[in-house]
């Protein structure tokens, strides 16, 4: 039609082919958007800045069907000793005296090359339960549990210092900054209780090497970073309001307080820590009610008590943190972390028969008692219960009595919440030095703890720094030989 003819252009039509072609890329934005969605990345650049600060503590459900609901990590800072403990090693009694063959390389230790001579063990090791799992005479109580573990013989690691060391135990990395695998844990389900914290550590002793970087949330936003409690009447300094405070008084103020920070983080939506702080203060709010009753630990009955070995004075420390592990991942708490030896107690470069009969003793019966008493409450199915240090120590000894660090080699287990029971997983070498079978780094082993979770540890992402970044870094599978 002629262009000044008054009427107005109709454009032709468009055949098919041309519409496909036209169209066409549309369809493949829509299948991109749609992974991006998956991988948490589809949000508009606009919808954080329009949005309330959220709880970050809000349950969320698993990526698939969790076997876990809750963790209690039982830590023995320091590196217990697997080659005295789980991992018996008859050739290295038979060749005690004699200098670590050269077959076995020299490894560099904390403390020099692995010179001196090698040590026997002096434990006596029986079978036990209908698994025939060994046991050393040093956790005789425990052994009666035989049967309700996994022992993973060949985990190794890469740090040879305890501070390194701890740090990738509870983090992936020996450098500090990355989020603990609670606070993973946390950021992938949330909790199941909005009154207490999701992420609960627990220790015995002095402060744990390395201190809060251990249970940090590193890049994560603050409000997943883990909560240090003590076992009395006021588990979290400064918790309580100040004399004569009521509480229409203090719900006051913190409404005020709250009002004067949603104001200031609408104008700056990317500071995390001023949402976390917002969440901690309500969280804190309501904790002053169920903190101090969740550690009261009066109400519990004497048979309990003493199943924990609350009334002696070796296991009473300990003990006390054991059931109050239980008595938190029954009020919902997803992560707790009870510390033994908190500051390397451990660590037997000397006097090892000294330092592991106290620790041992220390641990034995309230870690017996602590899985006796979940399986009786029907929790242990659904509580993932772990056992280790931050590495195992050498077969050959350390200033004569002791033995050094040893991150090639060592043992973890692992009960309840949908491992293999009665089992053990992986080998290290006839002296107990390397893994030499079914190696399990710590990535593998964080990968299975999340695996139980529900949580796939390669799509458990969070966008740091221009990278999409997750637990294990850059490797890391679930030990599947571990799984029921």
């Amino acid at each position: 039609m002629p262009p000044d003819s008054g009427l107005p252009h109709v454009r032709p039509a468009r055949s098919r082919r041309e519409f496909l072609q036209r169209a066409g890329g549309g369809f493949g934005a829509l299948a991109f958007s749609y992974l991006l969605g998956l991988d948490g990345l589809g949000t508009p650049a606009g919808a954080a800045a329009a949005a309330p600060p959220t709880n970050p503590l809000a349950p969320r459900p698993p990526r698939f069907p969790a076997r876990a609901k809750s963790v209690i990590w039982l830590f023995m800072e320091g590196g217990p000793s697997h080659v005295d403990l789980f991992d018996p090693k008859p050739e290295l009694d038979r060749v005690a005296g004699q200098p670590l063959p050269a077959s076995f390389g020299r490894p560099i230790t904390s403390m020099g090359t692995g010179r001196n001579a090698l040590m026997p063990s002096r434990r006596k090791w029986e079978r036990h339960g209908e698994s025939g799992l060994w046991v050393s005479d040093w956790y005789p109580q425990v052994a009666q549990h035989a049967d309700d573990l996994c022992v993973i013989r060949s985990c190794w690691a890469d740090g040879l210092n305890h501070v390194g060391s701890v740090c990738q135990m509870n983090t992936g990395d020996i450098l500090a900054g990355r989020p603990a695998l609670g606070a993973w844990t946390t950021y992938g389900l949330g909790s199941e209780n909005s009154n207490l914290p999701a992420f609960v550590i627990l220790t015995d002793a002095s402060e744990v090497l390395g201190g809060p970087k251990n249970w940090s949330s590193g890049f994560l936003p603050a409000g997943y970073q883990g909560t240090a409690f003590r076992n009395d009447r006021t588990p979290i300094y400064h918790l309580a309001p100040p004399p004569g405070v009521g509480p229409e008084q203090q719900r006051g103020k913190l409404d005020l307080l709250a009002n004067l920070n949603r104001q200031f983080n609408a104008a700056h939506p990317d500071d995390t820590e001023l949402a976390a702080r917002l969440n901690s203060y309500e969280l804190a709010y309501r904790m002053q009610a169920a903190a101090p009753e969740a550690v009261d630990l009066a109400g519990e009955t004497p048979a309990t008590k003493k199943l924990y070995g609350l009334e002696e004075p070796q296991t009473e420390k300990f003990g006390a943190n054991c059931l109050l592990a239980r008595r938190l991942v029954e009020r919902g708490v997803r992560f707790v972390q009870c510390y033994s030896g908190s500051g390397s107690g451990w660590d037997a470069h000397t006097d090892l028969e000294g330092n592991h009969s106290k620790y041992c003793r220390q641990t034995d019966q309230p870690i017996a008692g602590l899985l006796t008493d979940l399986k009786a409450r029907g929790l242990l199915d659904t509580t993932l219960v772990i056992w280790g240090g931050e590495f195992g120590r050498t077969p050959f000894n350390e200033k004569g009595t002791g033995r050094d660090h040893n991150p090639w080699g060592f043992s973890v287990w692992m009960a309840g919440g949908g491992v293999r029971a009665g089992t053990v997983v992986g080998a290290t070498d006839e002296l107990g030095l390397r893994a030499v079978h079914e190696p399990v780094h710590v990535h593998d082993l964080h990968a299975t703890i999340l695996h139980l979770m529900g949580l796939d540890h390669e799509r458990l992402t969070y966008l740091h720094n221009g990278r999409q970044e997750r637990p294990t870094i850059n490797s890391g599978n679930p030990v599947w030989s571990a799984l029921a």
